[in-house]
């Protein structure tokens, strides 16, 4: 009851005070991009998929351990396999190619592709929700579809390295995974709480990423050091599941589209640090497609908060 009150005081306090929810919102935004930094750098250390079992296994075991303190409610056994199904396609297929990926592009390449998920989402939308995509959201999907095909055809064009079309495909069928989980949590999920589903799906997505480590990685060194183990707990702890318990705190005091407007600011960051801290290079056309996509997901966003 106490932990309750505690939370439920909290959620007051964001109500009357928007200057601390969106305090929280950047500093969550700027750990997020900041954590495609560290995923890169990770790669010096040990595997994709090693990392990646590190990363979600101490991440899903603290938000696990949250769950615990707060005592909120388990998931029923029939939503056990509906969990199995998002973590497969939000955790394990997400993250196992964005990781592999980010073997031959740049991380704030990475981060734009893979935020072009709602695209993506809308489209599956679309098709099996039977929402209406009409007027200006069809401009703004077709302005951040324009995107992605702009940073690919720069690079089919002028760089011609099929390892950076191949891990860029990567990055765009992760982003295409990580809609239909969207929509299937739609379908399926909607009606438990989102830290219990964060958590769970993160849970089964992590045994999947461990079954890919061991097939694909058994054998291959692992460096444990101040710097590896530092990529592991932010990422694992603060990025993941610390960071995603405050951002569904501020989603009971902000609606979704805003929060999907916010989320932005995750690429953007992850642009402006890969290129501050690991030097990578800003391109015309990465530049371009960046603008496109961000502008075309905020048009298609901000139709549906008219309409609403």
């Amino acid at each position: 009851m106490q932990n309750r009150n505690s939370s439920n005081s909290l959620v007051t306090l964001l109500e009357k005070n928007r200057y601390i929810i969106w305090s929280f919102i950047l500093v969550i935004t700027i750990i997020w991009g900041y954590a495609w930094v560290l995923m890169k750098e990770s790669l010096d250390y040990m595997g994709p998929f090693t990392f990646n079992a590190f990363r979600f296994g101490i991440g899903s075991l603290t938000l696990l351990g949250i769950i615990g303190i707060l005592k909120l409610e388990l998931p029923a056994k029939n939503e056990w396999k509906h969990l199995i199904i998002v973590g497969i396609l939000q955790t394990s297929i997400v993250f196992l190619l964005v990781m592999y990926g980010l073997r031959f592009i740049d991380a704030g390449k990475s981060s734009v592709l893979l935020y072009s998920m709602p695209i993506w989402s809308s489209m599956f939308a679309s098709k099996i929700l039977g929402e209406k995509l009409a007027g200006v959201k069809v401009i703004g999907l077709t302005i951040g579809m324009a995107g992605l095909l702009t940073i690919l055809g720069w690079d089919i064009v002028l760089v011609q390295d099929m390892q950076v079309i191949f891990g860029e495909l990567l990055i765009i069928i992760a982003a295409i995974s990580w809609g239909a989980s969207n929509v299937y949590y739609r379908l399926k999920l909607q009606d438990i709480g989102k830290l219990q589903v964060t958590a769970f799906q993160m849970l089964f997505g992590t045994i999947g990423i461990i079954l890919a480590a061991v097939m694909m990685e058994w054998g291959e060194p692992i460096h444990l050091n101040a710097n590896s183990i530092f990529y592991v707990l932010f990422t694992g702890v603060l990025a993941s599941a610390l960071c995603f318990s405050l951002w569904f705190l501020l989603l009971s005091v902000i609606d979704m589209v805003t929060a999907t407007l916010s989320t932005l600011l995750v690429p953007i960051f992850g642009l402006l640090l890969s290129a501050l801290i690991l030097g990578e290079e800003l391109t015309t056309g990465i530049l371009t497609g960046s603008v496109l996509i961000i502008a075309g997901i905020g048009i298609a966003q901000l139709s549906k908060r008219r309409k609403e």
